[in-house]
């Protein structure tokens, strides 16, 4: 029994019109969802994980999102206690890219020990147009100054 190829199916690169006739495709966008996985929001705080890439690019776009932050908007840059701090600034040196990433400039994440993989926790306050990405040794800190890790009896306080 010969067995005949089966040809593939690809779908068109356009749907036809009600018409029938090859239209121009029309991609729309999702409304963001109040809760995205990944994104929490505690009071007025809308937390958020990411990772620094290379070029200290770093995104999370639930979190931008919920500043109402758009690519080519200007940004402040600053470190505090060991954190980089961005606030919206129409005289700010850094411009907000159109896909929503930050680049935290070389001489910022070497002041705050960041490093090309690191994780950092992002926290953004709508009410203060702000955002901060806590490297998570300041976010370890904070933890163990609080006693809020496991006990020495193996529990926790």
């Amino acid at each position: 029994m010969a067995s005949s190829p089966i040809a593939p199916v690809i779908p068109p690169a356009s749907r036809p019109s009600a018409r029938g006739q090859q239209g121009e495709r029309v991609v729309r966008r999702l409304p963001l969802a109040d809760s995205l996985p990944g994104l929490s929001r505690v009071r007025d705080v809308v937390y958020g994980m990411a990772r620094i890439d290379a070029s200290g690019r770093v995104a999370d776009r639930g979190v931008t999102a919920a500043l109402g932050w758009r690519g080519g908007d200007r940004l402040t840059l600053t470190a505090e206690s060991g954190a980089v701090v961005a606030r919206r600034d129409p005289g700010g040196l850094v411009t907000l890219q159109a896909r929503l990433y930050l680049v935290i400039p070389a001489a910022l994440r070497h002041r705050c020990g960041l490093r090309a993989g690191d994780q950092v926790l992002l926290a953004a306050w709508p009410d203060q147009d702000a955002l901060t990405a806590f490297p998570l040794a300041v976010v370890d800190q904070a933890v163990r100054a609080h006693g809020l890790g496991p006990s020495s009896q193996g529990g926790t306080q």
